[in-house]
């Protein structure tokens, strides 16, 4: 409705009633469902949201992560340790092949045994205890059966041996 010019002024209460009505009428939807709701209450800071990934490096499980970070640590010594053979190569001028072959395999040799080593050492500890203790009280007539199956595998095609005991 076009508003006459030349009309005369509108009062307080008409002109306050005029604002109400067309404030109500701008905020009133113009269909009878919403089509969209937004929550504006605030997350929580901890509880049971899903984990997101963060930029940087993807989320692994801790064992992927230490051995990721051994990894990086491992390469850093292998750069030192190829440094100071280029370094040594480079003063000598000339090095026989043998040589060369036997200077870069030794300490690789020495890390698998030394890792082998520790892992068997690892697999004895675990193996050393046997004793198992079962303690009753009262009249028991019960028939106990262990039964206890290892196996292992060798070799560059797999020999599997398994001893039941």
């Amino acid at each position: 409705m076009d508003h006459d010019r030349t009309a005369a002024p509108l009062s307080a209460d008409e002109a306050d009633a005029r604002a109400r009505q067309l404030i109500t009428e701008a905020y009133a939807p113009p269909y009878a469902t919403p089509t969209s709701h937004r929550d504006e209450t605030p997350l929580p800071a901890y509880g049971p949201t899903p984990p997101v990934a963060q930029p940087g490096r993807p989320p692994m499980s801790q064992r992927a992560t230490d051995a990721s970070a051994l990894m990086l640590s491992g390469s850093v010594a292998a750069l030192s340790v190829g440094g100071a053979t280029s370094l040594v190569l480079f003063t000598l001028g000339q090095v026989d092949p043998t040589t060369l072959a036997v200077a870069g395999a030794g300490p690789v040799a020495l890390v698998l045994a030394v890792g082998s080593l520790l892992r068997s050492a690892g697999r004895a500890k675990a193996d050393a205890h046997t004793e198992h203790h079962h303690h009753y009280n009262g009249p028991v007539r019960i028939r106990q059966e262990s039964t206890t199956v290892s196996s292992t595998t060798k070799g560059l095609f797999a020999k599997n041996r398994n001893d039941v005991s």
